[in-house]
């Protein structure tokens, strides 16, 4: 039985910290691996529209800067480095990687894997149009083990599974197979610290609703690390002396971010979210354990970017008195102008009646056009506009001017067999080898029976108050495509009434409950999965952004800030709890 294997993160989005990747290459203790998550759905997008205007670019920029900075740290501190920075072009930005090293005099084994973009399928019957900007198939973890095996140094690649840059790596070091079914906890075990770390600072405290009880000083938060044992559990921790903290509560935060129920699906291992334990083990350490994994899927998950059209907007400021009629004359007067095929008004809370300053007196109107042309949405748009300058309601001020049209995209998820996807790792050496998907032979087998331990229900009647839900309770959200995910959970602490706490948030977070919490989720499909090991429940609002980020005309639209929203609002709890 092999020992642990360190892993860091440097990036958890493209244009992360740059400087993250030397740090922790120069911190104590320093890992065997540092990994890099630098694609999103919104990445890929931007990536496709990058390759629109020059073919040879399509992957993270900053990536490369990075490497050109740390190889010789790399190789001085025999490290392995993988990152999915590769998107469009892995074997571009590989080559470029390759170029960097030769000048620098550093002789440097890289890999890149392929075989991610499937957008040639989209001819074949598949839910997708031939001209989509990008599809691509999210890999697994498979092909970066293979390249690691090879002896690549550094390995990039394209759309995989986020978790995948670390499961990927343990499966080398620890000899897991693919195609094992006794491999299948371990494997779901690697995928739980891989999703922990991919976000980076998120782990050591970044957006963390329980902020307040961390420090708090001008250092920038560390990025994290994991000891992921030959069990799949694991350690995370951070480097000594950098800022932010580890804690049960943080880690939490990032298990709940951005996942659609208490099964996370991966190529690799479908994993139980709801048998996940999660301990302090130290200062700035926390043990992650007990995950059970079940047979992977069948088919794997594509994401596919379309070139939606053009887009535009204003803000409109309204100040003090008879702000409804300020509001419904400005649109009466723009509306007849507008042409657009899709027009949507927005406007932020009412100030304060009696505020002290104008700011406190004003409120926000936003108008957001967007059309398959230009034209309804460029000139034509801000004309409309600027006519209304000396002739609208009292204090009518834009924000800024309008500015130029820009195209926005649309995000899909779609699937294609197994069969379809045919991975391949090159090394620059002039190697290749096909990857055989050697975990289809488990795909769509029968899966754990294992139930959850529910917590007791609290003692029922007793008298409630309104409170803020944020009062005890702790909040993590994120985008999926076009719905969003809003993780709740009890905050861990040695409060007499945890368990209760506990019990109450799962017995009372219902659809309908969710419905009356956040407003917005009203007629939406609002699925609410238990996690009682975590001590709350993952919540998915499907559609609630529309055709995603890059389309939403939503003011929040990410749904980064719905957490806090949620947090924020009063609802009836029992007194006991409180």
């Amino acid at each position: 039985m092999s020992g642990p294997l360190l892993v860091a993160n440097c990036s958890g989005f493209y244009g992360d910290r740059l400087g993250a990747m030397r740090e922790v290459l120069t911190g104590d203790p320093v890992p065997a691996v540092v990994t890099g998550d630098y694609l999103a759905e919104l990445t890929m997008l931007i990536l496709g529209r990058d390759q629109l205007r020059d073919a040879g670019l399509g992957y993270a920029r900053t990536f490369l800067r990075q490497a050109e900075d740390c190889l010789g740290l790399l190789l001085e501190g025999g490290a392995r480095l993988v990152a999915n920075a590769g998107g469009l072009n892995p074997a571009g930005l590989a080559a470029r990687v390759s170029e960097a090293a030769r000048g620098l005099g550093l002789d440097v084994t890289v890999a890149h894997v392929t075989g991610d973009d499937v957008r040639q399928l989209g001819i074949s019957g598949h839910p997708w149009p031939e001209n989509a900007l990008t599809a691509n198939a999210y890999l697994g973890a498979a092909p970066i083990t293979a390249a690691l095996a090879g002896g690549a140094q550094v390995v990039v690649t394209g759309r995989c599974t986020d978790a995948s840059l670390v499961v990927g790596p343990a499966a080398w070091h620890h000899g897991w197979a693919y195609d094992d079914p006794t491999a299948l906890d371990a494997l779901a075990g690697a995928t739980v610290a891989g999703h922990v770390l991919e976000c980076g600072t998120h782990a050591t405290g970044g957006n963390f609703s329980g902020f307040l009880d961390l420090p708090r000083d001008a250092a920038l938060l560390g990025f994290p690390l994991a000891e992921v044992h030959a069990d799949g559990s694991a350690v995370v921790t951070k480097q000594a002396g950098t800022g932010g903290a580890v804690t049960v509560d943080t880690v939490t935060a990032q298990l709940l971010y951005e996942v659609q129920s208490e099964r996370y699906v991966t190529p690799d291992v479908t994993v139980r979210l709801d048998t996940v334990e999660v301990a302090a083990d130290g200062p700035d350490r926390v043990r992650v354990s007990g995950t059970v994994g079940e047979a992977p899927p069948e088919r794997l998950k594509v994401s596919v970017n379309l070139l939606g059209g053009m887009r535009n907007h204003v803000d409109l400021v309204l100040t003090g008195l008879d702000l409804a009629e300020k509001e419904a004359w400005v649109r009466a007067q723009l509306e007849p102008r507008l042409t657009a095929a899709s027009v949507t008004w927005t406007r932020s809370a009412a100030p304060d009646p009696d505020a002290d300053t104008e700011q406190g007196a004003s409120m926000v109107l936003r108008c957001t056009v967007r059309d398959a042309d230009k034209a309804p949405v460029d000139r034509a748009f801000s004309a409309a506009v600027v006519d209304l300058a000396l002739g609208s309601y009292p204090g009518f001020a834009p924000v800024a001017p309008p500015a130029p049209a820009t195209p926005y995209g649309v995000h899909r998820a779609a699937y294609v067999g197994r069969g379809e996807v045919e991975a391949v790792v090159t090394f620059s050496d002039g190697r290749s080898e096909v990857v055989a998907d050697v975990g289809a032979a488990l795909a769509g087998a029968s899966t754990s029976a294992r139930e959850r331990s529910r917590a007791a229900r609290p003692p029922g009647g007793g008298s409630t108050v309104r409170a803020p839900l944020g009062t005890f309770v702790h909040a993590r959200s994120g985008d999926k495509g076009g719905d969003a995910n809003l993780g709740l959970w009890v905050r861990h602490d040695d409060h007499p009434a945890y368990d209760d706490r506990v019990a109450w948030l799962l017995d009372t977070v219902t659809p309908a409950w969710v419905a009356m919490l956040v407003p917005e989720a009203e007629g939406l499909d609002v699925v609410v999965h238990p996690l009682p090991n975590l001590g709350g429940v993952n919540v998915l609002l499907g559609g609630l952004l529309g055709d995603g980020v890059a389309a939403s005309a939503r003011f929040d639209p990410q749904a980064k800030g719905l957490g806090e929203y949620a947090r924020g609002r009063t609802v009836e709890i029992p007194e006991g709890l409180l």
